[in-house]
């Protein structure tokens, strides 16, 4: 069965060319197209969508304050937010009011179906830019916090206690803010192994999803930053 898919976007051309693009992919439909976040609320309504990829900016209702209000109406429809922007401020809101997934739009069609189908299955999916963005700022709190370079100065340690040395790879890859698409190019195996890999790395350090992988790695020591 295809997952459903709701675009919401205030630019009808962008819409058109995501829907152009999912459209391609057998497993994944789009159902349904809304301007703002008014509309967003009213497709998860009528149309129940899986997944609903949405934008910040738009006119009456944002896609912050949509996805706050999917969230307090117990949407089971997952929200990837689909932006210009690159701040971790939006990135970390979007993400407390609920959203599944964060993306650039200027991210490639490949990484944007790879993003759908981790948040359709459950899981969470930053794009890299991003997660380059809030690792860097969660290293300057730390350092500034600790009040000395102890964060980058910190001894690198793999944590072969835990996790083999191929997930100790794919771990570091992750900190270096690449995609499942980038590993697997990056260590000569498929995506599909990639997948299975960082599922383990979540549930043997007890994390929700690879931003807090990395974030822990960070302040373990466990991967090299910079």
């Amino acid at each position: 069965m295809a997952l459903k898919i709701a675009i919401v976007d205030d630019h009808k051309l962008f819409r058109e060319g995501v829907k152009r693009i999912l459209e391609m992919e057998e497993d994944l439909e789009v159902v349904a197209e809304g301007e703002d976040g008014r509309d967003a609320l009213i497709i998860d309504k009528n149309y129940k969508p899986d997944v609903m990829i949405m934008d910040i900016d738009m006119p009456n209702m944002n896609g912050i304050k949509a996805t706050d209000k999917l969230n307090e109406n117990k949407s089971k429809s997952k929200v990837i937010i689909l932006s210009f922007y690159d701040d971790e401020n939006y990135v970390t809101r979007v993400l407390q009011y609920g959203a599944a997934g964060y993306l650039l739009k200027d991210i490639g069609a490949k990484g944007l179906i790879e993003a759908i189908r981790i948040v359709a299955s459950g899981g969470s999916y930053l794009d890299p830019k991003v997660t380059q963005n809030i690792i860097k700022e969660y290293k300057r709190l730390t350092e500034l916090n600790s009040g000395s370079n102890h964060a980058s100065n910190q001894n690198y340690q793999r944590p072969l206690h835990i996790l083999t040395r191929r997930e100790c790879e794919v771990l570091q890859l992750l900190a270096d803010g690449n995609s499942n698409t980038g590993i697997s190019k990056a260590l000569f195996i498929s995506d599909k192994t990639v997948k299975n890999h960082v599922s383990s790395i979540l549930r043997k350090i007890k994390v929700h999803d690879r931003t807090q992988a990395v974030l822990l790695a960070i302040k373990k020591g466990w991967v090299r930053i910079g």
